[in-house]
């Protein structure tokens, strides 16, 4: 990795001479336990005046031309993704691009997929928060070649999150990386959508579904969450699930009342994947259902004018009402550390992490930005998908530092609420499935 530290320091210098400041960017691959830090190559922020919200001074590609590069894009994302490549290579009508290959990778797959063989992966692909301790861990990932200007156009949450021991390695991409509620405007009335009770029992009147994944650990966590079983980053060995206190009584009352609701509305309440959300709205089974932000754009082209979203609903324990807490994080670009065209990746990962590419998806896509600009731009302040999503963000659990060790038992506990044969009257069951499901996460079973 000393080959990109050198190329942007030449192309400092070089910048420099021509036009009387400073680029910089440096890209080692350093594990999660160095010292910390900006890059070794970052600088004062006068030394990146030649980045703008987009590009860079052509001069930090160094000797590299005829360059091929691989990008891992969302299916959803892939043709538009394509387009922002056609644009970078436009915006550097000097440089030989030999090929760039887009092809599509979820996000939630990349990272495993880079872990497998990063000489065979792409050069510049998207993932998740929560993914990025292993990334650094494993080596694969290089850091951020402009610290300052990410830093400088990016909300403070998701660049903080994108940092492991304050060396930043990944270039914020979206603020949106959660799930909320979304109904049928004609089965579930607005002022119903508050309230979990109140959904169930207008999803029954209409004969409708209401979907909800219990059994997949992203989504099932809510339950735990909601309870008052919160996560807190890692352990000091890196590796073991970090819990906070939390009032056991209070938590298994919490429980019951997730399964009592779901043997109450049994048919209704209904435990699939949030793939059948969009099409359960399409051949109108459906009257709400909670789902992520990445399937806004099929919601509502299934429900047209009847679209309606909202924070995830409130559910009464004990004659109080609690907000439903979930899992909420960022989307990032990453630069593979195994890259022959290092200083190139870090510039299209720049690129298509910049003001105009998160425009462009939250126009087209729905995507929630992170640039601070796109924000605060109409496509944001005016919609209320966005509005919904962020104000779901204010009652989560960030998807950062999670042990791998998570997602399966928080998708057991789940499962078990729903269970036809789980007792909801039994208080001892929930105590013992809440102590099994945080010694599972943190693999002590």
């Amino acid at each position: 990795m000393k080959k990109i530290l050198a190329i942007l320091l030449a192309g400092m210098m070089t910048a420099t001479a021509l036009a009387g400041c400073g680029g910089s960017g440096g890209s080692s691959s350093t594990d999660s336990k160095s010292d910390g830090g900006s890059s070794a190559a970052s600088g004062d922020a006068s030394d990146e005046k030649t980045v703008d919200a987009n590009t860079v001074d052509p001069s930090l590609f160094g000797d590299e031309d005829n360059i091929s590069l691989k990008v891992w894009a969302p299916s959803q994302a892939l043709e538009l993704v394509k387009k922002q490549v056609e644009e970078f290579q436009k915006a550097y009508p000097d440089k030989t691009f030999k090929s760039i290959e887009v092809s599509a990778m979820a996000e939630a797959e990349s990272g495993t997929q880079i872990l497998n063989d990063a000489s065979a992966a792409a050069d510049v692909f998207g993932f998740a928060s929560d993914h990025l301790n292993k990334l650094v861990d494993a080596k694969v990932l290089s850091e951020v070649a402009f610290v300052n200007a990410v830093t400088d156009m990016n909300s403070k949450e998701t660049v903080e999150a994108g940092k492991i021991k304050g060396t930043l390695y990944a270039y914020p991409e979206t603020n949106d990386n959660g799930y909320y509620l979304v109904y049928d405007k004609t089965v579930v009335a607005d002022e119903k959508a508050g309230k979990l009770e109140d959904i169930l029992a207008a999803c029954k009147d209409a004969g409708k579904k209401f979907i909800f994944d219990c059994g997949n650990g992203y989504y099932g966590c809510t339950f735990a969450f909601t309870a008052g079983v919160k996560i807190d980053g890692l352990e000091d060995d890196g590796v073991t699930q970090k819990f906070v206190d939390y009032d056991e009584d209070e938590a298994v009352k919490t429980l019951q009342a997730f399964s009592k609701l779901m043997k109450e509305y049994k048919g209704t309440f209904t435990s699939l994947d949030v793939a059948q959300i969009a099409s359960g709205f399409e051949t109108g089974t459906l009257g709400a259902g909670v789902d992520g932000s990445w399937n806004t754009n099929a919601d509502q082209k299934a429900l047209g004018d009847n679209f309606g979203a909202a924070k995830l609903p409130t559910i009464n324990v004990d004659g109080t009402d609690k907000q439903l807490i979930s899992l909420f994080g960022y989307k990032y670009i990453g630069v593979n550390a195994a890259s022959k065209f290092p200083a190139s990746a870090q510039i299209l990962a720049y690129y298509l992490s910049g003001e105009k590419c998160q425009q462009e998806r939250a126009e087209t896509l729905g995507w929630g930005p992170s640039n601070k600009n796109v924000q605060n731009s109409p496509v944001i302040t005016d919609n209320p998908i966005q509005q919904a999503i962020q104000k779901q963000s204010e009652n989560a659990c960030v998807q950062v530092n999670i042990a791998p060790t998570f997602w399966n038992p928080m998708g057991n506990l789940g499962n078990k609420l729903i269970a036809e044969e789980t007792d909801a009257d039994d208080a001892d069951f929930f105590k013992k499935l809440l102590k099994d499901t945080i010694a599972n996460v943190r693999d002590e079973g």
